[in-house]
């Protein structure tokens, strides 16, 4: 089998063998096929596009090029959440633990962040002490006893993928929706779960800012996932505004906790509540969504969801204490109001554009290299459909560095947008893909 011939083949618009796909993705992944051969069939596929077998035989052969994890010896049926990312996303942090709480397992691991923050191991990591580096052996031990656990990404999980997206990167290949889909899907059957909840972003702090091509990506993924045995089901929700009020790793984890107390941001709880519901169904814990809205409702309520929590936080190493006081968590040096100059209503806050602003003061990582500050972010004061006066605080900026500050505050005040009549309200939730819809 020549590279040459798979390159010509899909140019020319024919449908590629899974031998063929096998043959690429393993080779490349060995280094024995060149990335300018790569690079070829990477544009072939982007005008081409890859039918619904072609996109599976790719996440499969892409899932297989590594180490797959095998979480048979837990307990239950293992649910997955993945989100494809957004300005303020921490649901994570707070649905799993609600989600253990009900009864079903979550043997989750992460990847950090690379973007406006850090990913849900880098903020997890606000809290002092906290090892997000189990062995496999502990890792599945903590599930089977407390009913989860969150670590790091190993490193040998789809290699192809990190190989194929660097390429991708570079020959503006990205926007593809099979090459999307693959590249997430992958990673999420490698790491063993039974079922899969996608919670797909659409806004301008989305990976996909049009609705319409974020139904498309969640329809491929639930396809993706149903030809491989697993159960999976995608929700698409908004991200034209940032989730909650804090953009910012500990601001975030902070938010987390709220939740869990039973306050925080009614968006993030209304998120937390529609996911958790489906995670518990697909993990056959109740037998329809509003018996498991209810089960989330009330492990929040009852205390349940925040002492599973504390559970898993002690149970790999880290301090408690700060989930009763949060204030004991990283505090920035200063916290400064950024004022609205004029009255009216929020008509739009460019939800990526925030992001960057929590970039710039040290909230994320703008190469892979970069060192995160834990403390810093954002925490909005007004969101869209809000009434602000002129002089009042739109935000504030929780900053470490006067200069990384000056340059957040111009980028953030840019994001909003006021106008002097009421917008209209944007859904939180836009529609939701299973198997009966597709």
């Amino acid at each position: 089998m020549r590279m040459i011939d798979i390159i010509v083949k899909k140019r020319n618009g024919f449908k590629l063998l899974e031998e063929e796909i096998n043959f690429f993705i393993q080779e490349y992944t060995l280094g024995n096929i060149p990335d300018y051969q790569v690079s070829a069939l990477l544009m072939a596929i982007y005008f081409q596009k890859l039918d619904s077998d072609e996109t599976t035989n790719l996440t499969r052969a892409m899932m297989n090029s590594g180490e797959t994890i095998d979480l048979t010896l837990i307990n239950g049926i293992k649910v997955d959440k993945h989100s494809t990312g957004g300005v303020g996303d921490k649901t994570t942090i707070a649905l799993a633990p609600i989600v253990a709480a009900c009864g079903v397992p979550v043997a989750k691991m992460s990847g950090r962040g690379l973007g406006h923050t850090g990913g849900t191991v880098d903020k997890l990591e606000s809290i002092p002490k906290l090892n997000t580096t189990l062995s496999k052996e502990n890792f599945i031990k903590q599930v089977n006893e407390i009913g989860i656990s969150v670590i790091g990404q190993s490193n040998n999980l789809v290699p192809a993928d990190k190989k194929l997206y660097s390429l991708r990167d570079v020959t503006s290949t990205v926007d593809n929706i099979s090459l999307i889909a693959s590249s997430i899907m992958s990673k999420k059957l490698a790491s063993g779960a039974d079922a899969i909840v996608l919670d797909v972003k659409t806004g301008s702090g989305a990976f996909m800012q049009n609705l319409d091509d974020s139904i498309s990506l969640a329809k491929e993924m639930v396809k993706i996932g149903l030809n491989m045995k697993r159960e999976t089901v995608a929700m698409i929700s908004d991200m034209d505004q940032p989730l909650g009020w804090a953009i910012g790793n500990c601001l975030e984890v902070k938010e987390a906790i709220d939740i869990l107390k039973d306050q925080g941001p009614d968006d993030l709880k209304k998120l937390c509540i529609e996911l958790g519901a489906y995670m518990l169904l697909l993990g056959k814990r109740v037998d329809n969504i509003e018996q498991g809205k209810e089960e989330i409702k009330n492990v929040i309520s009852s205390g349940l969801a925040l002492e599973t929590f504390k559970k898993f936080i002690l149970s790999q190493g880290g301090e408690i204490s700060c989930i009763d006081n949060t204030d004991l968590l990283p505090q920035a040096s200063d916290i400064h109001p950024v004022l609205s100059k004029e009255s009216g209503y929020i008509e739009n806050i460019q939800a990526n554009v925030v992001g960057t602003a929590a970039m710039l003061l040290g909230a994320g990582r703008m190469t892979k290299d970069s060192n995160i500050d834990l403390a810093v972010g954002i925490v909005l004061n007004k969101k869209c459909g809000d009434y602000v006066e002129a002089g009042e605080p739109l935000a504030y900026i929780h900053s470490n560095d006067i200069n990384k500050k000056i340059l957040a505050i111009e980028k953030l005040v840019s994001a909003y947008k006021i106008t002097q009549r009421r917008p209209e309200t944007r859904p939180l939730i836009f529609d939701i893909i299973t198997k009966d819809t597709l």
